[in-house]
């Protein structure tokens, strides 16, 4: 059989196995009374052998019709002529090959009452099968009309919930148009679903200086949003006590441990003080980029991970003039048609950009996942 068109496998997963089981069985008694049609046009005369076949053959081909009409769609009809032309071929084979019994005219009174109980015997069938086909037709129908109900219930309370997920993203990501004193920052946000698994914060320190940390979560949706929302709100709360990016990440990693396992983020907290010193801790993450070159940093487990939570700190300069930029994987894992990946050269090269020009270029590439950039220039005095 030729391979079913990439839209099969959605049409199969929005019909339940049950009841197109029964639809089928439906189909097979239905069409099934073709095969009892030809025996009483025959008067009945049609041997045992043949009848059975013929009845058999009828439903078999009409589960075939049906079977091969949802998984092949519009291609089906490719193929729906040879095939009805091969049935009457063979249904004409083996009538040739099963010849009827004696005419009429030539049958004793036993057998002529014989036919007449045979023919009492296919109107009876012809109403059994009429009822078992209608039957499961009905039943199917219902059935998938009910479920369907169901799913398009469950669909529209999980948009709701989606919905507030997403709001509630947008009240704890920070404001584009923040300003910072000594400081242009500029950061742009863009999910790949409803809802993304990016978070980041760019917080004052209450000296002058900048607090930002940003991640990405393992997942996506809503169990994603969720855990998002729980470590931006440790964030805020550990920004209260200290500004030091390697206890931030240690308090993130901690808390993802006492959750149970459920899930793991990678993430990268830096401070910037208002004399351009800066102090950065990575778990995990892409490393920022200072005025277009890669800052090396210390490799580190993500949070959450066993075993990892030794987080350390590097300190450099940013000069003024000097700009930090910060990417999550959207940018460099985004990818075009043809399979090819953005990737970090080219990402290391537009990373001069602003963050709106950025986040154009990977979804203009064509983006997969979540995309968040920052960047935090450090104005002349």
């Amino acid at each position: 059989m030729p391979d079913a068109p990439a839209g099969s496998a959605s049409l199969w997963s929005n019909v339940s196995r049950k009841n197109f089981i029964l639809y089928l069985i439906a189909a097979f008694f239905t069409f099934a009374i073709m095969g009892i049609i030809s025996d009483i046009s025959d008067l009945g005369r049609t041997t045992p052998l043949h009848f059975t076949i013929d009845v058999l053959l009828s439903g078999l081909f009409a589960v075939f019709y049906v079977f091969a009409g949802v998984v092949l769609r519009k291609r089906f009809w490719r193929f729906f002529v040879p095939i009805i032309l091969f049935q009457f071929a063979l249904m004409t084979l083996i009538g040739r090959w099963m010849p009827d019994t004696r005419h009429l005219d030539q049958l004793n009174p036993a057998e002529t009452a014989s036919l007449s109980k045979r023919l009492g015997f296919d109107s009876a069938a012809i109403a059994i099968a009429i009822t078992i086909g209608y039957t499961g037709f009905v039943t199917a129908f219902i059935s998938e009309t009910r479920r369907h109900v169901r799913v398009n219930t469950e669909k529209a309370a999980l948009e709701n919930e989606m919905q507030a997920a997403r709001h509630v993203q947008q009240l704890i990501l920070p404001q584009s148009n923040q300003t910072f004193a000594g400081f242009h920052v500029d950061s742009v946000y863009t999910p790949a679903q409803q809802v993304g698994g990016d978070f980041f914060q760019i917080l004052s320190d209450g000296a002058g200086g900048i607090l930002i940390v940003i991640g990405d979560v393992a997942g996506k949706g809503l169990s994603a949003a969720m855990l998002v929302s729980m470590l931006v709100g440790i964030v805020r709360a550990t920004a209260e006590e200290t500004h030091d990016p390697a206890r931030i990440l240690r308090k993130l990693h901690g808390r993802l441990l006492g959750s149970a396992g459920e899930g793991f983020s990678t993430a990268l907290a830096a401070h910037i003080a208002l004399n351009g010193i800066v102090t950065i801790a990575n778990a995990g993450h892409l490393s920022p980029y200072l005025d277009g070159k890669e800052i090396d940093l210390p490799g580190a487990l993500p949070l959450g991970v066993t075993g990892s939570g030794d987080y350390q700190s590097i300190t450099f300069a940013l000069q003024p003039g000097s700009r930090l930029t910060f990417y999550t994987d959207g940018v460099v894992e985004a990818r075009n048609q043809a399979g090819e990946l953005f990737g970090f050269d080219r990402a290391q090269a537009i990373s001069v950009s602003t963050a709106a020009a950025i986040t154009k270029q990977a979804i203009d590439f064509g983006q997969e996942d979540d995309i968040t950039v920052a960047t935090i220039e450090r104005l002349p005095a």
